[in-house]
């Protein structure tokens, strides 16, 4: 948005022509910003609360950089998913305040905190240590957004009595992240013992017939526990904005 569109809209209002809410709806759906070989949707927080991301994976260090320093030049913060630790540290001599998870493959630059919003803890659970690498994917984006994140790891189905351990701890959160591979039992097992939504995360782990994550996905799609929602494989991005917008529902606009 240039400051041209900004001044126009506001001049309106300070008119009479144009009132409030009618100024929100315009701000809403102008323009993306076009940098050439990628269009940056800067204005995706006003519309859903939450910033745009950026899939790091498949993009070269130089484009992450120029689309960071767009995003960062905006005032806006910047997330990056699935970024390897090269490219990370291409991207942090050019962006210093770049912060890397290489836990998560994540990458991040605050410039505004987000205010913790929201009925209660998002909680992050995963199934083995395998999965934490997602789990923290996660758990990292549900705090960017402004989430009060718990974890729980390593409590698959394999030894039940870890999970019953926890049990008081995730019984206190609003929405659960459960990350699994293998056989993608665990969100079944703890969807069955509480009243709250279960976002269910195949990951990649597993042996030979667990096929990449697909035997997690389709155990999970096939929960016996009822309302378990199921995000696509390895994906701790997608679980952490459905939990966002879960644990929001009935609160005002930020």
């Amino acid at each position: 948005m240039t400051e041209e569109q900004i001044r126009a809209i506001l001049d309106q209002i300070a008119a009479g022509r144009l009132d409030v809410p009618s100024a929100m709806t315009r701000l809403r759906h102008l323009p993306f910003d076009d940098i050439g070989f990628a269009k940056l949707d800067l204005h995706r927080s006003l519309r859903r609360g939450v910033p745009e991301v950026v899939l790091g994976e498949h993009k070269s260090a130089e484009q992450i950089a120029a689309i960071g320093a767009r995003v960062v030049k905006a005032g806006q913060n910047l997330i990056v998913t699935r970024i390897s630790a090269e490219k990370a540290r291409f991207v942090k001599r050019k962006l210093r305040a770049f912060d890397y998870r290489p836990e998560a493959q994540l990458g991040s630059i605050v410039k505004k905190v987000a205010k913790p919003r929201g009925h209660g803890p998002v909680m992050v659970i995963s199934a083995g240590t395998s999965d934490i690498a997602v789990a923290e994917e996660a758990a990292l984006c549900a705090e960017l957004f402004g989430n009060r994140v718990t974890r729980l790891y390593d409590v698959g189905v394999a030894g039940l009595h870890r999970l019953r351990a926890g049990l008081d701890d995730f019984t206190q959160a609003s929405v659960l992240i459960v990350v699994a591979g293998m056989e993608g039992a665990l969100p079944s097992v703890v969807a069955g013992l509480l009243d709250k939504p279960v976002i269910a995360v195949p990951t990649s782990v597993g042996y030979g017939a667990a096929f990449g994550g697909v035997a997690a996905l389709l155990g999970m799609l096939n929960a016996c526990a009822s309302g378990v929602t199921v995000v696509n494989i390895d994906n701790g991005f997608g679980a952490a904005l459905a939990a966002t917008l879960m644990n929001r529902i009935g609160l005002p606009r930020a």
